[in-house]
């Protein structure tokens, strides 16, 4: 602390005596203030970098936070892409599946058409071409009828082969109406072949008879009067079988392949499904037999070696109903002979290993001899005497002090217990053969 000197107060030279106590305090208050200045200066310094710091971690956050939303604004964008190209690629496969199966559609469709066309068309050709050579038969068997029927007497005649012919014709005719009534059209098959027939035989009896006809106009003539009936008989035939829905021999042919090759594989399937059981059956004898020789050599082994626990054995198997000693059965009769609920253990085997395992025991727990055992450590050191230091006896004439109770400390608790154990150990090692 420094004085202060003080020339004059108020014009006048004051006295050269202060107050010291005064000045302490002034200096004290001085100090406190400047004290308090440097605090609330270093105090507004820190909160001014409290506040900074807090303004660059509260910026820093923001950043972070930003940063995090951007990123998650990305990632949700790219998941949205994806799953709009995901989305497109699906309508894409949609579209072309739709596409692809509506061409599909369309060939079967197409197909279709063309297989129904061709039918048409064949069917067409079939229907006028069948009529069309009976009308042909028709204009070749009429006027060899018309000859052989020539008669100036009896001209009336003349309508005998529109008789024959169109009788036929008339026939036909009802047999398409029968197929598309569907009704039985036998009945006017049968007549048009017996009216193709008596027109052929007359055809041919005029070729026969008559110069003017000739063989072969009357064999033609035949020939006609059969073929123009028959022809057109077999497409009224296939209508009929058509609207009947009744297979062709096509169909028919494929149907019994098919069966015959189902048939087959369920032969086949029959005959694995045999040579499986037959198998299995075999396993399981050859199982059996094994089995079955197993139990005859244990029981023959249990009954030899074991004779007591076998007759207890057989009479629980007799009164039990059982057909064979079962493991179930041993064990209750080891049991009962022998207490021991293991099978195969005796009282004298149990003897052995309780005697095996107290030796275990006992040579697990032994005590520690030699310069590491601690039986004497409950003695303090002896101090060893000097050469030539006097011996302590001479006093009493050389007699060592007779020993009482109380003179040695009693034996520690570990002494205890490692003399027990030593003599438990002797006692054992006595008792071992």
């Amino acid at each position: 602390m420094t004085a202060t000197s003080i020339e004059k107060v108020n014009g006048h030279v004051p006295d050269r005596g202060f107050d010291a106590v005064a000045l302490a305090e002034a200096e004290a208050i001085r100090t406190r203030a400047t004290a308090e200045a440097d605090a609330l200066r270093i105090k507004a310094e820190g909160e001014a970098e409290a506040e900074k710091l807090l303004a660059a971690e509260k910026a820093e956050k923001e950043r972070i936070a930003n940063e995090r939303a951007a990123m998650r604004l990305e990632k949700e964008r790219a998941d949205h892409q994806a799953h709009l190209a995901k989305k497109a690629a699906e309508k894409a496969k949609a579209d072309a599946d739709r596409e692809k199966a509506e061409q599909a559609a369309a060939d079967e469709e197409a197909a279709e058409a063309e297989r129904a066309a061709e039918q048409e068309r064949t069917e067409r050709w079939w229907k006028w071409g069948a009529r069309s050579i009976y009308a042909v038969g028709l204009v070749i068997a009429a006027p060899v009828q018309l000859l052989h029927f020539w008669d100036p007497a009896r001209k009336f005649l003349l309508a005998a082969p529109l008789l024959l012919e169109g009788l036929a014709l008339v026939l036909a005719f009802g047999a398409a109406w029968a197929v598309a009534h569907r009704r039985d059209v036998s009945p006017y098959r049968i007549g048009i072949m017996i009216s193709a027939v008596i027109a052929a035989a007359i055809n041919l009896h005029g070729g026969l008879t008559k110069p003017e006809i000739g063989f072969n106009a009357g064999l033609i003539g035949a020939i006609a009067s059969l073929g123009g009936p028959i022809v057109l008989m077999a497409y009224e035939h296939g209508i009929a079988q058509k609207a009947d829905g009744i297979p062709s021999f096509r169909e028919r042919r494929a149907a019994e392949k098919v069966k015959r090759e189902e048939e087959a594989a369920r032969e086949k399937a029959r005959v694995e499904k045999q040579a499986a059981e037959a198998r299995a059956a075999a396993e399981k004898k050859a199982a059996q037999e094994q089995a079955d020789e197993e139990q005859r050599r244990r029981d023959a082994d249990r009954r030899e070696h074991h004779p007591e626990v076998w007759a207890i054995a057989e009479a629980m198997r007799s009164a039990r109903g059982a057909a064979v000693v079962t493991e179930q059965i041993w064990g209750d009769a080891w049991y009962r002979k022998t207490g021991s609920k293991v099978v195969g253990v005796t009282p004298e085997i149990e003897e052995l290993t309780q005697v095996a395992q107290f030796r275990m025991r006992a040579v697990t727990e032994a005590p520690i001899k030699g310069e590491f055992s601690l039986v004497e450590s409950h003695r303090p050191p002896r101090a060893k005497k000097a050469p030539d230091a006097p011996d302590g006896r001479r006093s009493n004439g050389g007699t060592p002090p007779r020993r009482t109770s109380g003179d040695a400390p009693s034996p520690s608790p570990l002494a205890r217990t490692q003399a027990r154990l030593e003599r438990t150990a002797d006692r054992v090692k006595k008792d071992t053969p």
